[in-house]
């Protein structure tokens, strides 16, 4: 059973986009774990440089692809030179997404287009010029990362709540036009975790309270425990999943 090559990721290459920190550097360390070559993806060089040398000093193989993931003309140039210098991208964690709070009636133009442009448009854009690659191949794995809120909503993040909705059905969209050419589209729905994103509310001792108290599980997720879904969807064990979202919240969409 330990040479069970079911969810081994050896000899693949993870492009992962936001993989500076947070979750997407999480994510990148658990694939290069597991056997793949990591691609960490962010906007600037000097942080994922800092990144690389960590995973690299942990003993993975991991380089890195700095390019803005909301500018399409970028995506595209930056996903051609990673398949002809570096080799075919195998698996895309769709992970870049930020976060922006205010009252719905009071929200900004310039907060929504901010969210819509990096949380939705780039997971399109880099999934489209990911999939063109890995399409006439016949194989590859997608990942996007969804939320709790591509189901539920909270006040103050409707339009961070569209987005992530958006996303949802992208991933399906994708999978329904993809599967049939050998592709595996799927969603990865975080609860509420602790990162640099929620710091604020990690420390509002009400919301945790309000949280624990909501979540079956009583507590936060730890950044770690995203890892077993990622492998999962990135290997060979997923290999008839198509279009699914799967949640890991602690139970929260479970339980009203």
């Amino acid at each position: 059973m330990q040479d069970n090559p079911l969810f081994s990721l050896a000899g693949r290459r993870a492009l992962v986009t936001g993989a500076s920190r947070g979750i997407g550097l999480t994510l990148a360390r658990g694939l290069g774990q597991f056997g793949a070559k990591i691609v960490l993806n962010g906007r600037n060089s000097e942080p994922l440089a800092t990144a690389r040398d960590m995973l690299a000093g942990e003993g993975l193989d991991v380089t890195t692809a700095a390019f803005d993931v909301t500018d399409q003309d970028a995506v595209i140039a930056g996903v051609e030179n990673i398949e002809y210098e570096q080799g075919p991208i195998d698996i895309l964690i769709n992970n870049a997404g930020i976060q922006r709070r205010a009252p719905l009636d009071q929200f900004s133009r310039a907060d929504w287009d901010a969210l819509i442009s990096t949380n939705l448009n780039a997971v399109f854009f880099v999934g489209q010029a990911v999939a063109r690659h890995m399409l006439p191949r016949g194989r590859g794995k997608i990942v996007n990362i969804c939320s709790v809120q591509s189901e539920l909503a909270r006040p103050g993040i409707a339009p961070y709540t569209a987005t992530k909705g958006a996303v949802k059905n992208l991933t399906k969209g994708m999978a329904t036009d993809w599967a049939r050419h050998g592709l595996q589209i799927n969603g990865l729905a975080p609860g509420y975790f602790k990162t640099e994103m929620n710091e604020k509310l990690v420390a509002d001792q009400v919301f945790t309270q309000w949280l624990c108290q909501r979540t079956p599980a009583g507590r936060w997720g730890n950044v770690e425990e995203l890892v077993g879904a990622a492998v999962f969807l990135s290997s060979d064990a997923s290999s008839f999943v198509n279009g699914h979202v799967i949640m890991v919240d602690g139970g929260i969409t479970a339980s009203v």
